[in-house]
């Protein structure tokens, strides 16, 4: 694809945590008004990917670059701008524990738009009548279940209808309901804003539901892209392993230590 038909190219992309590297060389590109599946199995750095592309992370060589800016060269000046064309809903939900849902959604728009508070009210409950919660505006988030706060996260991330919203396992927590629900509501936004969607998750049947196109990443690099249709047939033994939720292959179960008889003494 052209410059100009990607919100976002990933080039060359290395980053590690201390001696952990979690990238290797990442090639992706986001192109514009599409719902994009970052897949892959905990550890695997989706959420990594999104921190760079936002900003909070810096590579340690290659680039990212967000609608023709290299992410990691702006100013402060220029990353505030960046992020608010960006809604984020993060992996913990990250509400504040000390106002209201309703206050928790209507921050943004206090805090970045000059709408009055008439305005703000009816746009608020939109977006929670969106997740099912208008009748939840009043509680406090430690009132919420697991789900609900998730629900609430998702709601303000698409509260000022950013360019690109980034969804770090949206589906996490919620019951069958629900999670359909929000992914269909995922599909819908993204397509009546002419917007475009990142979604992290390893939640593989619900995510090949929405997306145009997924990319499956495996120590540190993309080893498959694609239609779900061309995933979920794909023939690379640890995209199949993953897609099938297959016990044994490529992708391992354990994180890589000494072999377990060396812990316990055994000779």
């Amino acid at each position: 694809m052209n410059a100009s038909e990607n919100l976002i190219d990933i080039e060359g992309l290395h980053f590690a945590y201390g001696a952990n590297r979690v990238l290797r060389g990442m090639q992706l590109a986001v192109p514009r008004g599409k719902v994009i599946g970052i897949l892959g199995v905990s550890g695997a750095g989706k959420s990594t990917i999104l921190r760079l592309i936002g900003g909070q992370l810096r590579p340690q060589s290659g680039s990212v670059r967000f609608d023709g800016k290299i992410v990691h060269e702006l100013d402060q000046a220029g990353l505030y701008q960046l992020r608010r064309e960006i809604g984020m809903m993060f992996q913990a939900g990250g509400l504040f524990s000390d106002i209201s849902v309703y206050d928790n959604i209507a921050f943004p728009m206090r805090e970045l738009t000059d709408l009055s508070e008439e305005i703000i009210h009816d746009l608020v409950l939109m977006k929670l009548h969106a997740v099912g919660l208008r009748g939840a505006s009043q509680l406090m988030p430690n009132e919420l279940s697991g789900g609900m706060a998730r629900r609430v996260a998702l709601a303000r991330a698409i509260a000022l209808d950013p360019v690109l919203t980034m969804y770090d396992e949206p589906f996490a927590g919620l019951d069958p309901i629900s999670l359909n629900v929000i992914a269909q509501l995922i599909r819908r936004l993204n397509d009546a804003l002419g917007a475009t969607s990142i979604v992290v998750t390893y939640d593989v049947p619900e995510t090949l539901k929405v997306v145009d196109l997924a990319y499956f990443i495996h120590d540190g690099v993309v080893v498959a892209s694609g239609t779900p249709e061309e995933l979920s047939n794909s023939n690379d033994p640890a995209v199949h392993q993953f897609i099938h939720a297959k016990p044994d292959g490529p992708v391992a179960f354990h994180y890589p230590t000494v072999p377990y008889s060396s812990d316990l003494g055994v000779r």
